[in-house]
């Protein structure tokens, strides 16, 4: 039974909150990590929506921490509202209503933004308003760990991500006979990755493992122990299946046929592809990227062009009376005209302005448009759509080096890996983001009392990662769009690189109490691993200026949002209590 039944909407208020800051770190957090993996066509748009979903609530409902820290950034000390828990209640509404509210703009417009720092930002506000600027840790284990952030995490994930690629590219990818080395590293690969996705795992992913009782012994087993169990798997079962896929060109094996192994190499012969359209046996990664040397082939200036579509343009609207009755005419003539036109009109209106779809028989049809009418994009296609930050996406493309398709295909495995094990530690650590507030906001309405530590009870760990996974499916396909190949060229060998730089970052930060946002992480490594072309022109710098700006300007926005709002509520005149 609730204590302070009269704080009730604040309560209220708070779910409602804390559920839009959850779907936005979903649309925004989540979806940014997945943009790498989506737009090197790793993994389709549902693959990446699925495996997102069961890594992020798994994650945050099997693993993630019960108890969270009252203020997690702390900035403040809880000591400051021991005589009046119910302000720090009013607090965390007004840090979540300003985090969800900058990561609701943010996520409109494409901009990926740290969301452990909208929280702080939050926190930092409502806080400075209720019991000044004085008592603020500003030291660097307060605010000043935003500043440093902003340069720890991208240098240091960009170092890795370029040194992981460069070896990628020394030991596999510009060998003679590239895929032949890639079948022969791939074990090595695949056993060091998962050794150092343990690590992740287990060091910032699973508070709930209790990892400070471990002794060395138990995580170096730990460790190890997975890494040989991968790595065995890797050459049992994966190899077989590789061989006989890339080397032997078999059109006729199936997925499903990996967990085969071995027996896979009993098959004999590949017999020949009948008479007919036949799938290419791996997809070709670099579809709708063009080389230096096939833009020099098509020999179009892009100026030319636009100055022909204007001319076109022109002669359409100066077409004679004569010529528009004809057209008139024709366009009568055909009965089936008139209706496709009406169609295309019909189906370019977003989904919620058609009528039709407002009747009672189509609800199911209008829910199921609305949760999932963002699976089906062409996501790279859209990346290629021009805009004020994109610049010419096709020269910045063509100067990177472009691999052995059937050699990239390996790396695809390793990158799914990945992207699926920080999914995991993101949904375990980070739901706390959004959670933690509410967290706190249930116990003080439930008991009154106030502690350092708030237990977090497993609806609100359901709560918040269901939140995370609609904030994925309905809106994630915005933030995917707006990055990935619109930053630097992707592949599979370069997404692994850039998601595992980030991951050793994670791990690296982790250990050494640094503090990094995976946000900043993911980027840092992305430009580490363009400039590995060799020239600085592979990389869209207005796009990760702009990109960094959002960064800058996220702590003071929600902190100003917050603080005014707490300080209006606070010193505002109460009915009979005015002077």
């Amino acid at each position: 039974m609730a204590v302070l039944h009269q704080f009730d909407y604040l309560f209220a208020l708070g779910l409602i909150f804390a559920f839009l800051d959850a779907w936005n770190i979903g649309a925004n957090d989540v979806a940014n990590s997945f943009a790498t993996s989506v737009s090197s066509r790793s993994l389709t748009m549902k693959q990446a929506m699925l495996i997102a979903s069961c890594c992020e609530f798994l994650g945050a409902v099997l693993v993630g921490s019960r108890v969270a820290d009252t203020i997690r950034t702390k900035i403040l000390s809880v000591d400051l509202f021991e005589n009046d828990p119910a302000i720090l209640m009013l607090g965390m509404v007004c840090a979540l209503v300003a985090s969800s509210t900058y990561l609701t703009f943010a996520t409109k417009i494409g901009l990926p933004v740290s969301t452990t720092h909208c929280i702080l930002g939050g926190v930092l506000g409502m806080g400075v308003a209720a019991v000044g600027a004085d008592v603020v840790n500003w030291g660097m284990k307060g605010v000043s760990q935003v500043f440093l952030a902003w340069v720890i995490a991208p240098v240091i994930a960009g170092a890795f991500g370029s040194i992981i690629f460069t070896i990628s590219k020394l030991t596999i990818l510009k060998r003679k006979d590239s895929l032949r080395a890639g079948l022969i590293m791939l074990p090595i690969f695949f056993a060091f990755t998962a050794g150092v996705l343990t690590m992740v795992i287990v060091w910032k992913g699973a508070p709930i493992l209790e990892v400070d009782d471990w002794t060395t012994a138990q995580v170096l087993g730990c460790i190890f122990g997975v890494a040989g169990g991968v790595g065995l798997v890797c050459v049992c079962f994966f190899l077989p299946y590789l061989y006989r896929k890339l080397v032997l060109d078999d059109w006729q094996l199936k997925w499903y046929m990996f967990p085969l192994g071995p027996l896979l190499l009993t098959r004999g012969s590949v017999p020949e592809r009948p008479a007919g359209e036949h799938p290419a046996v791996v997809q070709d990664y670099y579809r709708g990227h063009k080389t230096k040397a096939q833009l020099q082939e098509e020999g179009v200036d892009r100026q030319v062009v636009d100055d022909l579509e204007n001319s076109k343009e022109v002669r359409l609207t100066t077409t004679s009376c004569a010529d528009s009755d004809e057209i008139t005419r024709e366009v009568s003539s055909n009965h089936a005209a008139p209706a496709k036109v009406t169609l295309e009109k019909e189906d370019e209106l977003p989904w919620y302005k058609n009528k039709e779809n407002l009747t009672a028989s189509n609800m199911f049809k209008l829910a199921k448009k609305a949760f999932f009418h963002g699976v089906d994009r062409d996501i790279v296609a859209e990346q290629k759509k021009k805009s004020i930050l994109t610049g010419d996406l096709d020269k910045m493309h063509a100067e990177a080096q472009f691999f052995d398709n059937k050699t990239e295909h390996l790396f695809s495995f390793l990158q799914v890996m990945t992207a699926a094990t920080a999914s995991f530690a993101h949904g375990s650590n980070d739901v706390s983001n959004s959670i933690g507030p509410l967290a706190t906001i249930f116990l003080i309405w439930n008991s009154g009392e106030l502690s350092s530590k708030s237990p977090v009870p497993i609806w609100v760990l359901v709560f918040g990662g269901a939140a995370i996974v609609i904030g994925l499916w309905t809106y994630g396909y915005n933030m995917m769009r707006n990055l990935g190949n619109r930053l630097t060229l992707h592949s599979p060998s370069r997404g692994f690189s850039m998601e595992f730089g980030s991951a050793l970052t994670v791990v690296m930060a982790t250990r050494l109490e640094l503090p990094i946002s995976t946000t900043q992480c993911i980027t840092g490594a992305t430009v580490g691993v363009g400039l590995c072309t060799g020239t600085w022109r592979a990389i869209n710098w207005r796009m990760i200026l702009w990109i960094y700006g959002g960064w800058i300007i996220t702590l003071p926005v929600t902190g100003i949002i917050s603080g005014c709002l707490m300080g209006i509520i606070i010193n505002a005149p109460r009915w009979g209590l005015s002077v």
